[in-house]
């Protein structure tokens, strides 16, 4: 009696597995809003990512954590904001007097790996019965601290580098996976090889998360592909200026780079060949797909590749350009197709939301800053959600021109306040989503409310802040701005219009991208 009922018992179990959602969590680095042709680009071409978007709900106020890298995948793993585990900027990022670029503060000390202390998301399905696999840009640590360290079963490819070590074609020279022939595309490598994990699982429940390496720097794309969008680009703007020098350094407005154009194209291939491997799977109605990025587009800093217009700045700057992603999220079995939600949203609330979908115990104090959508997703509101307090905390400087700062967004109001000086931003982003009209001045009164609200939560998190730096001399950086302003923009004029030349070359092999 005793053996029935024990055979019983696990055959429930077993049964549960099988039903169990499987997850499907697809993340791009610097990808900006408005690079996807759904939200808005004329230029790039992303006809899968479109297909997923529409395939269940788009978030309209969708979020990053922060407005770099590793801070924000540290929350999707943690659902936690990033003043609390500590995370705070890019891991390998200058710190206190380590850092010496002539600024007026030193940025503040962060944590440079993942905490092993706590639970992540990828532990917390595993140790629901989940397979986990985890495929491309990790950034979260070195030895010890990998994704095989943090729960998941499978690597490929996850280190401690932000960017691919051999460039976006192979030799890939990456000590965490299988180098292809010479000229195979890094990005459609990664969707292949999650798709064959796809492909390979049975009535087993799965968690696979797809971290691309695009659309980072370095920017490369094939000959093929710099040749079409060329072509197409628009024209050039009447001025000629690519740039507008905002605040601390050039930012791009306008969208016309074709090599950043080839790489939006092969990452929507890379998409589209996770998506065929989830519909032939059979299971695709109980498979919870997931899409956004990690902070905004480059359009000042790095490869200046982007704009993300109409919200301004963009990838390592306080403003909606730097903080706003595309945030998909389907399940055809639970949610509606086409369905669009106006609440704010981040990264975060990932690890609560994939629990509650799946039929999984919350962990709250684990995930203590992350809130469930379930709710959202499935019947389309949840009014406790639309006035939560959304907090970013960065206290650096960025290499995209991004000043120290802590951001507070409650409701329809978004303030910024500046470490430097003490001062603040206020915006009504329903009618300022451009963050062009300052209201701080305007509303004394809701400006200290939203302070307040804010720095009781970083204390209580013991948030970390920048120092004076006592180096800094105002002469030095009167004549680093005189440079901005100048030589630095005519450069880069000189440069973005080059690449749409017929004879433009960046170097005689291509980088050895003889195949997508």
């Amino acid at each position: 009696m005793l053996a029935v009922i024990g055979w019983m018992l696990l055959a429930s179990i077993a049964s549960g597995e099988e039903s169990r959602p499987n997850v499907v969590l697809i993340l791009v680095d610097d990808l900006g809003l408005h690079d996807i042709g759904i939200e808005g680009s004329k230029f790039h071409q992303t006809p899968h990512i479109d297909a997923l978007a529409e395939r269940g709900m788009r978030f309209t106020a969708g979020y990053a954590n922060c407005r770099v890298c590793s801070p924000s995948r540290a929350s999707i793993q943690l659902g936690q904001y990033t003043a609390r585990h500590g995370i705070t900027d890019w891991i390998g990022a200058a710190s206190g007097k380590n850092f010496n670029r002539g600024d007026e503060l030193l940025p503040a000390e962060y944590v440079r790996e993942l905490p092993a202390e706590d639970v992540t998301l990828p532990e917390a399905l595993r140790e629901a019965g989940y397979t986990t696999f985890f495929a491309g840009k990790w950034h979260l640590g070195g030895d010890g601290s990998l994704p095989t360290d943090h729960g998941f079963d499978i690597n490929i490819g996850g280190h401690h580098r932000g960017s691919p070590p051999g460039g976006f074609f192979a030799p890939f020279k990456n000590p965490l996976m299988e180098d292809g022939p010479d000229g195979e595309s890094l990005t459609r490598r990664l969707g292949k090889d999650t798709a064959s994990f796809i492909e390979q699982q049975g009535d087993k429940p799965y968690f696979a998360m797809l971290s691309f390496y695009a659309v980072h720097g370095p920017i490369q794309t094939s000959q093929e592909l710099w040749q079409k969008y060329r072509e197409s680009a628009p024209p050039a703007p009447a001025d000629g200026n690519r740039f507008l020098v905002d605040r601390t350094l050039p930012v791009r407005q306008i969208q016309d780079n074709p090599v950043y154009a080839g790489m939006m194209e092969t990452l929507d291939n890379a998409v589209g060949d996770v998506m065929k491997a989830v519909e032939a799977s059979g299971k695709a109605d109980n498979t919870l797909v997931i899409f956004t990025g990690d902070n905004g587009g480059v359009s000042s800093g790095d490869a200046y590749s982007t704009s993300n217009l109409p919200h301004r700045g963009g990838k390592g700057r306080q403003w909606e350009g730097g903080l706003r992603e595309p945030y998909y999220v389907s399940m055809p079995a639970r949610i509606a197709a086409g369905s669009t939600s106006d609440v704010p949203v981040m990264g975060s609330d990932f690890y609560p939301t994939i629990l509650d979908v799946c039929g999984l115990p919350l962990r709250p104090e684990q995930h203590k800053d992350g809130d469930s959508l379930e709710t959202v997703l499935v019947k389309g509101e949840d009014p406790s959600l639309h006035d939560r307090a959304l907090v970013w905390h960065y206290p650096h400087y960025g290499n995209q021109g991004g000043e120290p700062s802590s951001i507070i967004r409650v409701g329809e109001y978004k303030l910024i306040h500046y470490h430097l000086g003490s001062k603040d931003e206020l915006y009504h982003l329903p009618s300022d989503i451009g963050e062009q009209n300052d209201l701080a001045s305007q509303q004394p009164e809701r400006v200290a409310k939203m302070r307040e609200q804010l720095m009781a939560y970083l204390k209580s998190v013991d948030a970390k802040f920048p120092e004076p730096d006592p180096r800094f001399d105002p002469e030095k950086a009167k004549q680093r701005w005189a440079k901005i302003q100048g030589p630095q923009k005519e450069r880069l004029e000189k440069r973005e219009a080059a690449m749409l030349q017929p004879n433009w070359q960046p170097n005689p092999t291509w980088w050895g991208s003889t195949v997508d």
